[in-house]
Order: C-alpha cells, then structure tokens, then sequence
C-alpha cells in the first residue's frame, strides 16, 4: 500500500487498483473484469443491495468512482479526512464480502451500456475501440474492455466467482491513500479492514504486448450521420523507455493550448475540425500515440491529410526551441497542478505501482527539463512512421472520398 502526504489539501482519495482487464481476460471471458466490477456495486453481507451499500458511502460524503481497463481495474473514493478509515473499511467490505446478486438486473444495464457502441444494424461503431483492436490484432490488449454481447450474455454467477476469485486476492491489489493523511494511522485502519480479503496469487503479464510494425492499417465503417469519427493510433514506446518523456514533450508541442498546431493548423487556420485532440495511452508494456476527433464527412481525407503533413513535419524536424520551452513550462505547471489534487497523486502512484516503482515528480520535471529539440524529432521518427500507424473512420463515406483517403494514408512516407 501507498500514502501520499498532501497537508495541504482539506479532501482525501482512498483508491484500490486491482491488477485485472481486458488483457487479462481470454476471448471467452473478454468483457468479465467490467462485469465483476459492475456486479461488486450489488451489495456486500453487511450492507446487502445496492440501496444499502450506495447509502452506506454517501453518508461519509463520498459516491464510490469505478473503471474497467486494460490494464487494471479502480474502486475510488473522495471524502473528508477523518472519513478514510470508513473508506478503507467499506473497499474491504466490497472485495472481502461480496454477494454478487441481482445478476440479471445487472446483465440488463451492461447490455444497455455495450448498446452505445452499436448502431441500429448491430455494427460496432465506436472509432477508439476499432483501433485499438486493429493496433493489437489479436493480442488481449485488442479487446473491448467491455467485450462482445454474447459473453455478456451467457455470463454465469459462477463465472462471475471464478473471475473474482482468481484476480481479487490481496496479492493483487495496490491501496494508495493521497491527502492530508498520517501513514501510520492509514496502514493500521487497513490491517483491520482489509485482512478479510484472500490472499490470492499476483497476477502476471502472459503474453506481452505484440512488436510494432505491419501498417499503415485502415478500416472504415459506414455509419449514417452527418460527421465521420476519426481515431488514429501509432504504436508507440512504453513508459519505462528513456525516450518517454520526450515522446510526451512531443505530444505537447503537437497539442498542449490553442496556439499549438494541432488546434490552430487545423481548426483555427483551415476549419477542417472544430475538435481534434491528441493524447498517450500508457499500458504496462506499451503505449498509443492517439490524435482523435470528428469532422464532416466531406472533409475526411483533407483532414488526414493535413494531420499526416503535421506529423511529417515534426519528424522532419519541424520542431522549434521557443515551442519546446512552451512545452516544458505547461508540464511544469500542470504537474505541479497535480500536487493539489488527490486523486492525480492516487493514480500516478497507486496504479503505477501494479507494475513498476512510479517516478517521482521530481524527476519526471527533471527529465523534462533535459529534453531537448533533437530528442523530440529523434521520438517522432521512432514513433510517427507508416508501419506504426491505424486510423480507424466511422462515418459516411462515398466510395470516392473513400478511395481518396485511402491513398493518402498509404502514400504518406
């Protein structure tokens, strides 16, 4: 377990991380960590529906935040200070006593929440899912945190113990408390409640995540509407690469505000997208460099294109020093930002910590520091090129602005 002293904060984070998701999961079971997780808010055997056990953290000014992953699985609780101890004795309710009733009701919401990645044909049409699944082909990482309908809807009771039991043991958890807290006192309140969880075994990374290469890749799906949703991937370089830090000096430079060229080139300047956004998804053993947003349908392939001429551009060493120092300081600040922030601390330490040591702070604004311009063009050469690249486009294409965005993402060199 974790703390993170914050006494200048008056509001505390009590978060679990449980080493279990989508990469975790076979295809028969791919979308079971999300069930488990939606099942555990039935009730416990002190607090028996999910009226009583919702009651029972509303009373300590809180609302219990869950997610599924890919990586891990949250259970994630705010409150006043002198509230942790009940938090931390409600988590050991909810892992150490669960009744996994109602599993009909339950099955019935999951449905409901799969049903908005589906049109009205049953075609899946969420664009983030769509990469991700071509980004890793048929490795577990691919998969839909939430998975397909038809393991949602067979899924047993006794699947839902099996899953719990295999991955919920103590050995596979990670508690990390931020706020105005005493470490002592966390790590006496959590002996007394948390001792009613199992063991269990840690759970390990079986099959790491596939070598980059294979693209450019594309995929359409038609979808009507009057806008097409984008999302393009590049394979990118774990967290733990030295070269991290500065893939994300790039990321600032591409987008970080309203003057960098991102928002400026291609909503600003050309009016190709009102939202366009970048971001890096960290995993335990790689990461995605993401660029996503929407635009209308006649206007997809000049889109790309430009996207693709500004990526270019930052590996051909279209990076300047005075967007570098830009960089540094926005990374500075909302770092910095995130010190008065209890659940940021929670996750960069709590969830961290599953799979390696997290870096402090201070050395993370250190590293940034040392970046330099030939580290972000040397970065985006390694991470921007045609053999990372997935752009996944759900919207209504002719066959002709099809074909055209075809060629563009096939020639771009």
């Amino acid at each position: 377990m974790t703390t993170v002293a914050l006494p200048h904060l008056h509001t505390a984070v009590v978060a679990m991380f449980i080493k279990v998701g989508a990469r975790f999961e076979s295809a028969a079971d791919n979308g079971l960590s999300h069930f488990v997780e939606h099942m555990l808010f039935r009730g416990t055997e002190k607090y028996p529906s999910s009226l009583a056990l919702n009651t029972a953290i509303e009373h300590l000014g809180s609302t219990l935040h869950a997610e599924t992953g890919r990586d891990y699985t949250l259970f994630q609780m705010a409150l006043e200070p002198e509230n942790v101890p009940a938090a931390i004795g409600l988590l050991g309710e909810l892992l150490g006593r669960p009744r996994f009733s109602d599993i009909e009701l339950e099955r019935a919401l999951v449905l409901e929440e799969i049903n908005e990645d589906y049109n009205e044909d049953n075609v899946e049409v969420n664009a983030d899912d769509i990469a991700r699944g071509i980004a890793f082909e048929n490795h577990p990482l691919g998969q839909r945190i939430i998975g397909p309908r038809t393991n949602v809807e067979r899924f047993s009771s006794a699947d839902v113990k099996r899953h719990f039991d295999t991955f919920y043991g103590a050995k596979n958890a990670s508690l990390c408390v931020a706020g105005p807290v005493q470490h002592g006192a966390i790590v006496a309140a959590a002996s007394r409640s948390l001792s009613i969880l199992t063991p269990g075994t840690r759970a390990e990374v079986g099959s790491v995540a596939p070598a980059n290469g294979h693209g450019p890749r594309i995929k359409h799906v038609s979808d009507a509407g009057s806008q097409t949703s984008l999302a393009v991937l590049f394979r990118a370089i774990p967290e733990l690469d030295p070269a991290y830090v500065a893939m994300v000096a790039m990321l600032r430079v591409l987008d970080d505000g309203m003057s960098t060229r991102l928002h400026y080139t291609l909503a600003d300047q050309k009016g190709l997208a009102y939202s366009i956004h970048a971001a890096i998804e960290p995993l335990a053993d790689a990461a995605l460099f993401e660029v996503a947003g929407a635009t209308a349908n006649a206007k997809v392939p000049a889109l790309v294109k430009e996207l693709l001429a500004l990526l270019a551009g930052l590996r051909d060493g279209q990076v300047t020093a005075d967007e570098l120092a830009k960089a540094r300081v926005r990374y500075r600040y909302e770092t910095l930002a995130s010190i008065d922030d209890a659940a940021a601390m929670a996750g960069w330490f709590g969830g961290t910590a599953l799979y390696y040591p997290p870096p402090s702070l201070s050395e993370r604004l250190s590293q940034m520091t040392k970046v330099t311009v030939d580290d972000v063009i040397g970065v985006a050469r390694r991470v921007l090129v045609p053999e990372h690249l997935v752009l996944a486009a759900v919207g209504t294409l002719s066959r002709g602005r099809l074909g055209e965005l075809k060629t563009i993402v096939n020639e771009w060199t």
